[in-house]
């Protein structure tokens, strides 16, 4: 079996390997939460109201977490109440006594309980949701907890008060954010970098409304009491319901391309699965050049289309394997998906990248110059039998003077790499 049959096998094992820091990670987060449960079962929870509420608004917003979403926060009423009970220094203006391991546990706990719906699914949340929130909301709870109860922000009030939680929930933020990538990095040994930029980019969307309403129920339950939590959580909800729309857009639009892509296969203009391994392909060889996340959608919708002018042809290419072709019709096929893409309703940048795959690399956008190589090389190494990777690997090095980008073909390179030894450790 070649590598290139192995491709989506290498994929997913790449996807599940779990570095050194994410290990560390969960294990911190695991012994964190586990001393503070103990800690609440041997002495006690300090205002067992304000707890349980806190804890029920907790569960309620596992409950309601995005199921299987891709958000980078599933669950923004959960991030909100676990960010507002670390941040909570008084209710109805009576100062709290709780800690930072009564936090921790109650955060825990509640997060836990609301999951279990989602496990008996089959749906359950990731390690790394579960270990992000202990550990960000422990974080949070270590900036606020001990200052507010050894009485150092007590003449903290009004506005500079509210300047302060805002302060403290940024940083909070940042801290998430950066243990996010420095995760993902460990796992998927993607660089770093753009994977922080990401993050940083995706606080602007539904993280800014958790850290606004986490801010907001911090300060109205020290002025009203606990009956600030369902009237402050309702916007939230109603936001979550927003992004989930739109998510499900999302959803859809990516089906709609992925159902045109096959199009070349039904007919029989291309392999089965070509488009897709091309697609999966190309999104790694982005990921390691940096590539950001709204450059990977296009990226990956161009890749699944990339084949889409095929259908113009009276006679197919054999096999589909178009880099064989002079490269007038090669830029006519280009040429002819560009328009098909564009009169699909799909984001004109996919139109651009599909008809400007025969263009020298020099002329091509960088998802452009992915796309070209990537298929090239899935082409070339499905005809070269079993030593087809790395003659085309070879072929596509000896391209670079025109064809291809020699950032491109190394990066591909080490893409296949990793994923090759992936496939040795899954196949034996």
């Amino acid at each position: 079996m070649s590598d290139v049959s192995r491709l989506p096998v290498g994929l997913a094992l790449v996807s599940r390997r779990t570095g050194s820091f994410t290990t560390l990670a969960h294990g911190a987060a695991a012994l964190l939460s586990l001393v503070a449960l103990g800690s609440a079962l041997w002495a006690g929870l300090d205002e067992r109201g304000i707890a349980l509420a806190f804890g029920l608004l907790i569960a309620l917003g596992e409950l309601t977490r995005w199921s299987g979403a891709k958000e980078r926060e599933s669950a923004p009423l959960g991030a909100a109440g676990a960010l507002s009970y670390a941040l909570l220094g008084e209710q109805a203006g009576q100062p709290t006594h709780h800690g930072v391991l009564q936090v921790v546990a109650v955060v825990a706990a509640a997060a836990l309980l609301g999951c279990v719906p989602h496990v008996a699914r089959g749906q359950g949340p990731t390690a790394d949701h579960l270990t992000r929130r202990i550990l960000t909301v422990g974080f949070a709870a270590v900036c606020f907890q001990p200052l507010y109860n050894q009485g150092r922000l007590h003449e903290w009030g009004g506005p500079a008060y509210a300047v302060l939680l805002v302060a403290l929930l940024v940083l909070t933020a940042l801290c998430d954010a950066v243990l996010a990538a420095a995760m993902a990095h460990s796992r998927t040994r993607w660089p770093f970098g753009p994977l922080l930029r990401d993050e940083l980019r995706a606080m602007l969307g539904i993280g800014s409304a958790v850290c606004a309403t986490g801010a907001v129920m911090s300060l109205a339950v020290a002025v009203v009491g606990l009956w600030a939590l369902p009237v402050f959580s309702l916007p939230l909800l109603l936001t979550q319901l927003s992004f989930r729309r739109y998510a499900a857009v999302r959803v859809t639009y990516r089906q709609t391309i992925a159902s045109l892509a096959r199009a070349t296969e039904i007919a029989g203009y291309t392999p089965a699965g070509h488009a897709r391994r091309v697609a999966a392909l190309s999104a790694a060889v982005g990921r390691e050049l940096g590539l950001s996340e709204p450059e990977l959608t296009v990226l990956e919708s161009a890749a699944l289309m990339h084949d889409i002018g095929q259908l113009s042809l009276v006679d197919p290419v054999p096999a589909g394997a178009t880099s064989v072709l002079s490269a007038d019709e090669q830029r006519r096929i280009a040429l002819l998906g560009g328009a098909v893409v564009r009169q699909t309703g799909v984001d004109a940048e996919v139109a651009v990248v599909v008809e400007r795959q025969a263009d020298p690399y020099q002329e091509q956008p960088v998802t452009a110059r992915i796309v070209r190589a990537v298929n090239a090389y899935e082409e070339m190494a499905r005809e070269a039998g079993p030593g087809g990777p790395l003659t085309a690997l070879e072929k596509l090095r000896l391209g670079t003077a025109r064809d291809y980008q020699p950032e491109v073909v190394e990066s591909l390179a080490r893409v296949l790499s990793r994923m090759g030894g992936a496939a040795r450790e899954r196949l034996g």
